[in-house]
């Protein structure tokens, strides 16, 4: 048997070979293989990775044995003696995580814990992870709703749409059907729902309260029977007592309060 490889047996009792490597007395899963020799080509790649700085994720080939994401994961541990069972390499102040060699996402160190037990997959154009049995969109963790629209609900400061770094986001509108304006040199907060159409609830003075005026506009239509399934506002840091008093004294728009929706 080779160094570093193991015979297993699937359930139908097929033959296959699992291969391994210890380094500074972490034992490593390199993966499964058909053969015993593929297997033993991937311990010794990932033998030769970590026993030489040379080696970097430049070097990788897809003719590699071992798959890159365990390349990033090798290199990592060999140079930042940390191990992650996700693709991360790590910096001083901040880590890349690599979903292939050319799509990298940048993170601030603050997220190394999450990420690092969290795999990033790619679906549609959308970056998510799983958590709890859901797929949670990354644009969640960052305070950005999943439909909100880049460069007008938010944007990427550098213009790398990558690069989720706190310093490299500005979140501009965090709440659904509300956006930012400024009338006579002052800023202001529009209300905004569809009906479909879109009607204007208000304009505030507040973020927070547009928010609870969208929420509050959507009890009133639900009250006039209206079957819309809306997705109110969560705001945080407000005490229910708070919530309720900024929600009795918020002016809507009369048009929602006498809005009746056509009867079919």
């Amino acid at each position: 048997m080779l160094k570093g490889v193991y015979p297993a047996v699937k359930k139908d009792h097929t033959i296959y070979y699992r291969a391994s490597i210890t380094y500074h007395k972490k034992h490593i899963s390199l993966g499964s293989f058909g053969s015993m020799e593929a297997a033993g080509n991937a311990y010794l790649e990932a033998d030769r990775i970590l026993e030489s700085d040379s080696i970097s994720l430049k070097n990788y080939s897809v003719k590699s044995p071992l798959s890159f994401e365990k390349w990033v994961i090798l290199i990592n541990f060999r140079d930042n003696n940390l191990y992650f069972g996700t693709p991360i390499y790590a910096r001083p102040k901040f880590f890349y995580y690599y979903l292939s060699p050319t799509f990298v996402l940048k993170f601030d160190i603050d997220d190394l814990f999450y990420y690092s037990s969290h795999k990033i997959m790619k679906r549609n154009g959308h970056l998510f992870v799983a958590d709890y049995g859901m797929q949670v969109n990354i644009l969640n963790r960052h305070g950005i709703r999943s439909y909100s629209v880049p460069g007008k609900d938010y944007v990427f400061l550098n213009g790398d749409d990558t690069d989720f770094r706190n310093e490299n986001l500005k979140i501009i509108n965090r709440y659904l059907g509300v956006s930012k304006l400024i009338v006579k040199g002052r800023t202001k907060y529009k209300a905004k729902i569809n009906l479909p159409g879109y009607f204007v609830i208000g304009t505030y003075d507040t973020e927070d309260e547009a928010a609870i005026a969208y929420n509050k506009a959507i009890d009133v239509l639900k009250r006039n029977g209206v079957t819309r399934n809306y997705t109110p506002n969560y705001l945080e840091g407000l005490s229910p007592a708070v919530y309720a008093d900024i929600y009795a004294r918020l002016k809507i728009s009369e048009k929602l309060i006498n809005y009746q929706p056509t009867k079919k």
